[in-house]
């Protein structure tokens, strides 16, 4: 098949199964087993293995990289978390003012105060902690390293001969 912009049909004929996808353990050598470099995926797997996980652009709704597909899930599943943990005693409050303004027993003053002064906050906290324990779990699961930096003027992660002046860039 030609790569095709003008978004007309190719001239190519239909398949006869009317071009249903064919099953992954379909085989169009006879059966014979395919060797390593002629995967169907086109050696994605392949390129996947090597991608530089920090240089790559990735679209955030559709990442392409396994890394990005698993950190995306790990953001998701926070940002539900903190909507909940966030909001959720707040809209209680508003759904069912009785039962939240009622006294806690052994805090004497109202459910809402408690969760919103108190939960809210402290989930928030906890949640950045997690966040931050499942990212370095990523790191290592991929092979990350962020211990080397990188001087954005220069390209390279060392400094300048002389190091660096801290009084608006004139040494003395």
């Amino acid at each position: 098949m030609t790569h095709n912009n003008s978004h007309e049909p190719d001239e190519e004929p239909v398949a006869a199964d009317g071009g249903r996808p064919s099953p992954p353990s379909a085989e169009t050598d006879g059966g014979r087993p395919s060797p390593p470099s002629a995967k169907t995926d086109g050696g994605v797997a392949d390129r996947e293995a090597e991608v530089d996980y920090l240089e790559t652009e990735i679209n955030i709704l559709k990442p392409t990289t396994p890394f990005m597909r698993d950190h995306l899930k790990l953001v998701w599943a926070g940002f539900l978390a903190w909507t909940l943990l966030t909001w959720g005693p707040v809209t209680a409050t508003f759904l069912a003012p009785e039962l939240m303004t009622q006294e806690i027993p052994v805090l004497q003053f109202p459910a809402h105060y408690f969760t919103v002064a108190f939960l809210a906050p402290t989930s928030s906290l906890v949640l950045a902690f997690i966040y931050s324990r499942r990212r370095d779990k990523l790191d290592e699961k991929y092979g990350i390293d962020h211990s080397e930096t990188v001087d954005a003027g220069s390209g390279g992660g060392a400094e300048p001969e002389g190091g660096v002046a801290a009084d608006g860039g004139e040494d003395v």
